[in-house]
């Protein structure tokens, strides 16, 4: 059976991560979390002292580069871990502080060049759902079905507030909204492969979705697409 790429890309916390896993499980393709690559870059430049909350010394991370080796394994129940060298780093990654530290470090132009250099790699044998911010532009803009996710700030704020919370950190909402509005201007203005729907993108607001209805929908435009190559 012929298999296509699917390239989901949108806003921070609109839902498009748990989507894309759950598609991949669905059809039984690869799943690439190109965000926790972001993530794991990020949390190297911080233990390393070269990302602060005011700072990145670039030059020294660019020189580094080659010391970080990034590897996503699938596990058992669709269940994705993130290894930075041996270490698995899947929820040091999913701070608050690691996340603003992730939207700075991917509008570095080495950054985003070496990992889009390894995403392509990773689908170039298609079966593959890839999620971030410019798949379907940059990443793989040949991608035979492309979604751009999208919610209201607020609600995406919420989602994340919740996911917080029950991790057990500690915040509030006015700061993780402030986050995502942050997120959102940096993501969309950065020179280097901004955030933005391709002209082919399918586009999916789920500021009013429940998650069932997130997933039947995306569900039932994949067969369709994946029909249309049969």
């Amino acid at each position: 059976m012929k298999k296509i790429v699917v390239a989901i890309d949108g806003l921070s916390s609109c839902g498009k991560s748990t989507m894309a896993k759950e598609l991949a499980q669905y059809a039984g393709y690869i799943y690439v979390d190109t965000g926790a690559m972001y993530r794991a870059l990020a949390l190297f430049g911080i233990r390393n002292g070269w990302i602060t909350p005011d700072a990145i010394n670039g030059e020294a991370l660019e020189k580094q580069l080659d010391r970080v080796h990034i590897t996503l394994k699938n596990m058992d129940k669709g269940l994705q871990h993130v290894y930075l060298g041996d270490e698995d780093v899947t929820a040091d990654i999913r701070t608050l502080a690691v996340g603003d530290a992730a939207s700075r470090v991917s509008t570095l132009k080495f950054v985003r060049r070496e990992l889009v250099r390894q995403q392509q790699l990773m689908g170039r044998e298609k079966g593959v759902v890839m999620d971030g911010r410019d798949i379907g532009t940059v990443v793989f803009p040949q991608a035979e079905l492309k979604v751009f996710v999208t919610a209201t700030p607020e609600v995406r704020a919420m989602r994340r507030f919740e996911e917080l919370k029950a991790k057990g950190q500690t915040t509030d909402f006015q700061t993780v909204l402030a986050d995502v509005c942050a997120r959102d201007e940096r993501d969309s203005r950065r020179e280097e492969s901004p955030l933005r729907q391709a002209d082919d993108a399918w586009l999916l607001d789920t500021s009013n979705l429940t998650r069932e209805q997130q997933r039947t929908i995306l569900f039932d435009k994949f067969d369709a697409r994946l029909q249309a190559f049969l």
